[in-house]
Parts: C-alpha cells; structure tokens; sequence
C-alpha cells in the first residue's frame, strides 16, 4: 500500500522556493527578493550626499538548484555570499537570472561598508558553483552574457567551479570530476571573508581555487529523499535501500555511491574517511593531507537529529586522531547543505595551505565574523586557540561522605538478601515489558532491569558493609544515574527520603519495625512531589501495601505477599495518572500496572517468594 510523501505544504515545487525565499527576507531584514529571477540578494542602502563615494568591494554570488538549504540562500549576508540565484527542487536556474543577479542585483561590486551598490563598474564578481553539469553550463552562460552586456567599462568577472566528492572515483567520474558537495560552503565562507577585507578579485578567486582544490568530501545516507508533489525519489533497476543498509558516497541529489552495505557507525566512518585519506587508493587519492592543520566538517543531510550529529562527530573524530594522527584545528558540525529531508550525513577535510597573498590565512579567513541564517554562530578564535583542557573534578559520590551510622544488619545476610531481590526483578523484565508495550512505551521493564544490574555489578566490587545507612547511601547515586524517566526519578525520591529517614533511627539494630517506619516517612515524602495514591494504577498500588503490612506484621513474606495482590488488582483499574491516560485504549483492562508489577517482583524476591501471579 503506498503512502503519500510526508510534505506539508503540497504546493508545486516552484512556488514552494518562491514562498521559502520570501521566509529569508523575513527573518533576515537586510536581504531583498527578486520574486521573477529566484534572486535573494543584500539590500542596497540610501546614498548619502555628506559621506564619500565608498570603496567597491568583491562581491560573492552562489546558486544552485534548491533544496540545499541553508546553502545557499542562507548564506547571503555580509562575509559571505552577496546574492543567490536559486533553481527549482534540485535543478538549475537560468542562465539569464544569473546574469542579472551579476549587472543589476550586485553591480559588480559591494560598497565598503558592506552594502549593495547596484548598477555600475565595481571591483568584480566571483561566482562560485558547484560541478554539476546543468550549474556549470547554466551559471557560465549567464557570467559570459553578463560580460557580453557590460563592455569594457565593467568589472571583471570569475568563475570558481568546486568539486570535492570522493564518493565516485577517477574512473567512473571521467570527464565531468568531483560533484560538488558541503565542502563548497567552505570555499564560500573563506573567499567571503577576503572579499569583505577588501581584497581584489584576483586575490579572492586565487584563494577560492586555493581552497577547492584542497577538499576532499564523502556522505552516507540511509535512504532517498522526498520531493514535494514527487514523491520518493528511485532508481527502477535498483529500488530503495533495504533494512539496515547504508550507501557510502550517494550525492545530494539521491545520485548512486560507491556501495551499498550493512554495517554500524564505527565502520561506515573507517569506510568513509579511508576514501577520503588512503593514498593507495589511486582512483580516489584526490589529495594528500600533509599539513600541519586539517579543518573537519561534519555536515547534517537533513534528516538527522543533533543527538545523533553528535555521536556521528565523536566518532569522526576519535578515528582521525587514532587511523591518520589528524587532530583537526577546527570542527564544524550543523546543516550547512542539505538534501532536502536526506537521512545521511558527510565529512568533508579541508588541507589548511599557505594562501601566499601577504595577508590572513585560510583559519583566519574561516573565523571571520559573518552575519547570515544559515551559518551558526561560530566559536571565536580565542576560544579555538586557548586549548584549554581544563576541567572540574567530579564530586565523590554520598556514600564516600556518609559516616557509619550504628543502625546495623548482618551484612552479608543483607548482600544475599539484596541479590535474590535484584535477580527477581531482572528476571520479570519480559514479562513487565509486554505489560508495559500495551499500556505505555515499552520501557520500563528495561529501565527496572537496568538499575537492578547497575547495583548488582556495584555490590560485587563494593560488598554491602552493614550499615544501613551507608549502603542505603551507596545505592542511592546508582538509581539516579541509571535509571530515567518518571520511575527512576519516583525511585530516587523515595530512595533519598528513606536515607534520611534512616538517619534518624538512631542506633542499634535495622530491623524490620525500623525498616518498616523509615519506609513510612519515605511514601510521606513521595507524596509532595506525584499525586499517585492506592488506586490510581501506578506503583504507589504496590508499594503502600508492603509498606502497611510491614508496620502492622514485621513480616516481610506477609508484606510482599500484599503488594502482590495489589499489583494484580491493577488489572482492570482505569488509569488517573501516567502516560495510559493519554495513550487510551482497552489496554488497562488486560495487563497490571507495569510499574506496579515490577516492584511487587522486587518485594517477592526479597522476601524468598518465587511465584507469581498472572494474567
């Protein structure tokens, strides 16, 4: 059964850029729209009769089909790009808005203080574009029509051409070389830079070669993506990745890799960076990084959550230093170059090299301030050259500074004790999960099991002392460390509550009766801070009646005995609190409180009860 693409807005892909372009001039009040040529470009300002003619500065036009975002629209802003000329969805614009983009929407130029000049001869243009063919042939007509028209009187104009995939060797690439990728956005920023310094154009495109032909760039994507009111995006003779596959080298556009394969993050990286940095790989040796400093850029393809970047970025990282000795001088990770909704990622290595201009170097270029939407606020110079490693050290944990409190129990007895309890837990988890999968999210039989191994695998190292108090203490950071959600934090206030209600039994034996009255204070302090009582199917239903029997009784098999029956009456009981509330349904009728369940198996385990009820 086929399923619509998951796209808000089912508008034709035309006026979807139009209206996406329009958004940049609304969040960015600096930036114009030319709505007929798909043109974002920086607004020029009022001349002032009482001021100088300012000084003509280089100005940077990039383009492309769109679906990149932010590049490069969102790269138009002072130290980067002066204008854009944006295609449709993963096509590209027409020679003619480009050159008008070059005569009439940048005029050759940029005044010094950073403001258009349109019309007239400036100090030059520099368009940068990325080598796919219908770019290169589309951008160089419009920059050979924008000579054509402006004669001799006008400035010059050059054309910078990156190609910094790895992904498709010598061999298959042929004459067309490199794609271009996110590298691109570094060619941008740091020719940008320059240009806003006052540079010359012949400066500016020098170090924006420079700079291209010393990247190297390869992604990775789980998937194609969506195109609104197209669908997914396939290759018939090859179809879709299949479960767990990734392909190595796909372009930004769903173009095909080097491979297809199922393999885990720590390998697709070793892959990934070998194609990048293996100089025995002849097919795909593009550059050798020699220098002194190596710029890593770790780029977000649009579907991927920064929680993941990030773990994507440690791991670049941890293999450059440990494979190639790499230990870059600086690390960009963001969504700088999209593939619409691609769920991949690319790294792209840029070779630090001398610019030989007399003037600022590549890092400086690249630390330069800029104003733009779609470059994040950069972490300044000082703060990349401090290198600092300085840290603040951990506070010990409570047990280290809990005094023994003479509130005493035969240690080992309680090791074994502990143990039985721990194991039942662990071994309900099954069944706790399955109760769980109908009523909530799946995850607290996972979350009960682990806070039950976290303490076991500390007792083996840290056998319980006997002292109530300061194993009590000892367990409590386990539990809040360990376990999350709203159980583990339910755990860790009544945990911390018993401990200080532990604290105040004086001395002498931890028996049952003081147990018992500690656990009391402890279900006290619980209720200041969730509203769950008996009844409200929560595990508040199994823990008061072990808490009640066990002050009446002393009798810790009769007090477990009685949170069991009470986890079992959970079935059927309509829910007041928790995620059952809101996820409804009949569930609540067929399976016990999850929460409930699991607490009744530690009861039962300490209590040497090995039977369950059921269903």
């Amino acid at each position: 059964m086929s399923h619509a693409p998951p796209h808000f807005l089912p508008a034709p892909p035309t006026s979807l850029v139009t209206s996406a372009l329009h958004a940049l001039t609304l969040t960015n009040p600096s930036l114009a729209l030319d709505t007929h040529n798909r043109i974002l470009y920086r607004r020029p300002s009022a001349p002032s009769a009482a001021s100088s003619p300012p000084r003509q500065k280089v100005a940077l036009i990039s383009g492309g089909g769109s679906g990149h975002e932010p590049s490069f629209s969102g790269l138009v802003g002072p130290g980067l790009l002066s204008a854009c000329v944006a295609g449709t969805i993963f096509a590209s614009p027409a020679a003619e808005s480009v050159r008008r983009a070059i005569l009439h929407r940048v005029g050759f130029g940029e005044a010094a203080d950073g403001e258009g000049a349109e019309g007239g001869a400036g100090a030059g243009v520099l368009v940068v574009v990325m080598n796919y063919t219908g770019d290169v042939l589309n951008f160089g007509v419009g920059v050979e029509k924008a000579r054509a028209a402006a004669g001799s009187d006008a400035g010059a104009v050059e054309m910078v051409v990156v190609g910094d995939d790895v992904g498709v060797g010598r061999e298959r690439a042929g004459k067309v070389g490199r794609r271009g990728i996110a590298g691109t956005v570094l060619v941008v920023k740091i020719a940008g830079a320059l240009a806003a310094q006052g540079r010359g154009l012949d400066e500016v495109a020098r170090v924006a070669r420079l700079v291209a032909e010393n990247l190297v760039s390869v992604g990775a994507s789980l998937g194609r993506v969506h195109v609104p009111r197209r669908g997914k995006v396939e290759r018939d003779e090859e179809g879709e990745l299949g479960e767990g596959e990734v392909e190595i080298g796909m372009g930004i556009h769903n173009e095909q890799g080097s491979s297809r394969e199922v393999v885990g993050l720590e390998e697709l990286v070793g892959k990934m960076l070998k194609q990048m940095l293996d100089q025995e790989d002849k097919d795909r040796a593009f550059l050798k990084v020699n220098s002194n400093e190596v710029v890593l850029l770790v780029n977000n393809l649009g579907g991927v959550s920064q929680l993941e970047m990030g773990g994507i970025v440690s791991e670049v990282v941890a293999q450059l230093e440990k494979s190639y000795n790499i230990r870059p001088v600086r690390i960009l990770s963001g969504t700088y170059m999209t593939s619409l909704n691609g769920p991949g990622f690319s790294i792209t290595l840029l070779n630090v090299v001398n610019t030989d201009i007399g003037g600022p170097g590549m890092i400086e270029l690249l630390d330069y301030p800029c104003e733009a939407t779609g470059w994040p606020s950069q972490i300044s110079t000082r703060t990349w050259e401090e290198k600092n490693t300085a840290t603040r050290e951990e506070d010990a944990s409570v047990g280290d500074d809990i005094q023994p409190s003479g509130l005493t129990m035969d240690g080992a007895a309680a090791q074994k004790t502990l143990t039985r309890a721990l194991e039942s837990v662990i071994a309900a988890e099954p069944e706790v999960t399955r109760y769980d999968t109908v009523v909530g999210d799946g995850d607290c039989g996972i979350g009960l099991k682990r806070g039950a191994e976290a303490i076991l695998d500390y007792m083996q190292s840290h056998p319980l002392s006997g002292d109530a108090v300061v194993d009590v203490a000892n367990v409590v950071p386990i539990v809040e460390k360990v376990m999350d959600g709203t159980s583990g934090a339910l755990y860790a206030i009544f945990l911390n509550a018993l401990l200080a209600s532990l604290r105040s039994q004086g001395k002498g034996e931890a028996s049952a009766k003081v147990w018992a009255a500690a656990l009391r204070h402890s279900c006290e302090a619980l209720s200041k801070y969730t509203p769950a009582r008996p009844g409200d199917r929560t595990l508040v239903d199994a823990l008061y009646p072990f808490v009640e029997t066990l002050e009446k009784t002393a009798d810790v098999k009769a007090a477990a005995g009685a949170a069991q029956k009470a986890a079992e009456g959970t079935k059927g009981m309509k829910p007041s609190l928790g995620r059952t509330v809101y996820i409804g349904g009949s569930g609540f009728e067929q399976v016990p409180d999850p929460g409930a369940w699991g607490l009744a198996s530690f009861f039962l385990g300490l209590a040497g009860i090995g039977g369950r009820g059921g269903e």
